[in-house]
């Protein structure tokens, strides 16, 4: 199972579902560790220091960011994207069979576009 940390954009509403459809998921939003409005690259850094998958509607900035780390040598435990306009019960209802059953040495290193 991953952990994970929500984008400080992230859907809200697609997190409580998360929530509310397991009890078993560890999941942190961005801004409930103090870095509400930080850049991308800040963002990255502190998950690859612990380790959580991040989760992201944002494509055009999370995705090159993270290739840009592992150009350089530098740790990134994953991405999961989901489409900003996917945030309906199946949308959730997928998102979390990826988190429950993914293992992190198989992210590590990736971004993943989940499909809504």
């Amino acid at each position: 199972m991953l952990r994970i940390a929500s984008d400080e954009n992230f859907n809200g509403n697609v997190v409580a579902g998360l929530l509310q459809r397991s009890d078993q998921i560890d999941i942190v939003r961005i801004q409930d560790v103090g870095l509400s409005g930080s850049p991308d690259e800040v963002v990255l850094e502190w998950c690859a220091a612990r380790s959580p998958v991040l989760l992201t509607h944002d494509l055009r900035t999370v995705p090159p960011l993270a290739y840009e780390r592992l150009e350089r040598g530098l740790p990134m435990p994953g991405v999961l994207y989901l489409p900003q306009q996917a945030f309906s019960g199946p949308s959730i209802d997928s998102l979390l069979v990826y988190i429950l059953i993914t293992e992190p040495e198989e992210i590590d290193g990736q971004v993943w576009f989940v499909q809504p």
